[in-house]
Parts: C-alpha cells; sequence; structure tokens
C-alpha cells in the first residue's frame, strides 16, 4: 500500500525545472563591457586623485610642498603634521560644535520629513496635492538665494538675543545655536524622497494594520517606516554629509570661537603672510574621513535608495 502511494506521489508531482543555461555573450556585448568598465574605472581614478593628492600632501614638509616642479611623494613623511595641525587651533571645538550640529540636523530632518513624506503618501486631505506642489517648488529654489532671507529670519526672532516681541533692538539668534541648527534642518528633497517611498507600499498592510486596531500613528512608525530604512539610509547620509561640509552659513551666524565648525576652523590655516598647506591638507583630511566612514557603513542602502525614487 505504501508503495503504491510513493507511486502516485511520485507520478503528481511536477517535474523537476532544468537549471536555466547562461547565455554566452557576444564578442560585441564583451566589448561593449569592457569599455563601459574601463570608461568607470577612469572616472574613479579621476575623483580619487583629489583626495589621494590632499593626503600625501598632508604628510609633505614645507619644502616638498613648494618644490618646483610638484613632487608625486615626499622626500620626508612627516606624520607630526596632524598633532601640529590640531593643536594649531582649537580644533577639538571644531569637530565637537560640527559633530553636534550635523547629528542634530540628521535627526530632526530624518524624524519630520519621515511624517511629512508619510502624510503625503498615505493620508488624505484637503490640499494635499497644493502642498505637495509647494514640495517640489521648494526644492528649485537655489540654495544661495536663501541666505540673506534666513539671516533676516534669525536675526529679527521675537524675544531672543534682547530682541522684543517685534524682532528689534537685538541680535536674535545670531551667534546661537538656534540659528546652527533650526534653519535648514528639514530640507523639501527628504520630504519628496520619503513620500516616494511610501507610496511603493502596499495597501493591504495599513488596512490589516487598521484591522487589527493599531492607530494612525502605529502604522507609520511599526509598520511603515521600518519598511523605508533605505529612505531613512539616504536621508541621513546626505543630510549629515551637507551639514558637516556646510562653510557659508555657520560663518554668517557665528563669531565666537566657541560655535566655530570645523569647515570655517580650517581657514585659520590661510593667514595674510602664509599659508599652512601641510597643516591644511592634514586637517581637511581628518575632516573627510567622518564622511567616509560613514559612507563606506551606508553605501547599501544609500544606493538602493536612489535606484527606488522613482516608482510610482
Amino acid at each position: 500500500m505504501s508503495t503504491e502511494i510513493l507511486t502516485v506521489q511520485a507520478a503528481a508531482a511536477p517535474p523537476p525545472q532544468a537549471t536555466p543555461r547562461r547565455r554566452r555573450r557576444t564578442p560585441g556585448q564583451l566589448a561593449g563591457r569592457t569599455a563601459l568598465h574601463l570608461l568607470l574605472a577612469t572616472g574613479a581614478v579621476v575623483m580619487a586623485v583629489p583626495f589621494v593628492w590632499m593626503m600625501i600632501s598632508s604628510l609633505k614638509s614645507h619644502a616638498d610642498i613648494s618644490a618646483y616642479p610638484p613632487r608625486l611623494l615626499p622626500t620626508e613623511w612627516v606624520w607630526s603634521n596632524y598633532p601640529e595641525a590640531l593643536a594649531f587651533a582649537p580644533f577639538g571645538t571644531y569637530f565637537r560644535n560640527s559633530f553636534f550640529i550635523a547629528v542634530g540636523h540628521t535627526v530632526i530632518n530624518v524624524a519630520l520629513a519621515t511624517m511629512a513624506g508619510y502624510a503625503l503618501a498615505r493620508l488624505p486631505f484637503k490640499g494635499r496635492t497644493v502642498v505637495f506642489m509647494g514640495v517640489l517648488a521648494m526644492m528649485m529654489i537655489p540654495t544661495y538665494t536663501k541666505i540673506v532671507p534666513q539671516y533676516l529670519i534669525a536675526k529679527s526672532m521675537p524675544f531672543f538675543g534682547g530682541n522684543d516681541y517685534l524682532g528689534r533692538g537685538g541680535y536674535g539668534w545670531l551667534d546661537s545655536w538656534w540659528a546652527l541648527i533650526i534653519p535648514g534642518a528639514l530640507t523639501p528633497f527628504a520630504i519628496f524622497l520619503f513620500r516616494q517611498f511610501y507610496l511603493s507600499l502596499p495597501r493591504e498592510l495599513e488596512e490589516a494594520a487598521r484591522i487589527d486596531g493599531l492607530g494612525e500613528f502605529g502604522i507609520f512608525a511599526r509598520i511603515m517606516t521600518p519598511l523605508v530604512k533605505p529612505a531613512v539610509a539616504t536621508v541621513a547620509l546626505l543630510t549629515f554629509e551637507h551639514s558637516w561640509n556646510n562653510f557659508l552659513w555657520p560663518l554668517l551666524v557665528t563669531t565666537r570661537d566657541e560655535l566655530r565648525v570645523i569647515q570655517v576652523g580650517l581657514a585659520a590655516f590661510q593667514q595674510a603672510e602664509r599659508t599652512e598647506w601641510a597643516y591644511l591638507m592634514a586637517g581637511s583630511t581628518l575632516a573627510t574621513v567622518p564622511m567616509i566612514m560613514l559612507f563606506l557603513f551606508t553605501q547599501r542602502y544609500f544606493v538602493q535608495g536612489f535606484a527606488t525614487v522613482g516608482i510610482k
């Protein structure tokens, strides 16, 4: 009896699928793929040359940097440029300020942009299309055209820095942490990116969560947002990078060394009589390392985020 059952089951089972054979590429396809790889490798080398030159120059002596014609490798590897550059100015304070501001911008942008993107993608309300068009319009405004209005708003902030309720009589948010963290913390690109990701999620997920009695904020925080990790990583990386490399705005709104950031602090090496190129290259290398490390840890989510931004 058992033999008959096994025979019937074997007859009813679908035949094993043959492993698909890999198609051989034609000589033209191989040539095109090789040319593409060579082109990408050339572009990678061109992009890497300035960073390699910066790191090598940070280990040169003043004589090697001033030599003509320029020398690729130093005659003497001066490792002491790094501790001397850190001692030249309060770079510990500059690094701390840049890190604090970058983390603050990243947390605020991710927290608010996820909620705004979810509302524009999943919540029906009057004027949703108009709000989304406004977000797209804000993405088209050049950054530097907003510097003067932002500066005037920060200076005229009521009840801050000696200002009255009309924002007059004092300096408002200038030369304070408020001016460094609040303006520019939320970006329209982050809202747009999160909206596109939330639109790509199946609606059955939130319907099942509502049937189970989960509230709207619970659906957003516990069901939907964990599924958009590539968008979170992309926005976090871009926000941190932009905040870390920001130079003009911190230069305009701060005058004290206690509030200076690393990009503004690098200008200490450029003096009226001479420029300390070795120290400047060492400081620039130290300022670049955190961004390189952050990208290496998040590149998989970063690439995935940009690859799927156009869905729906």
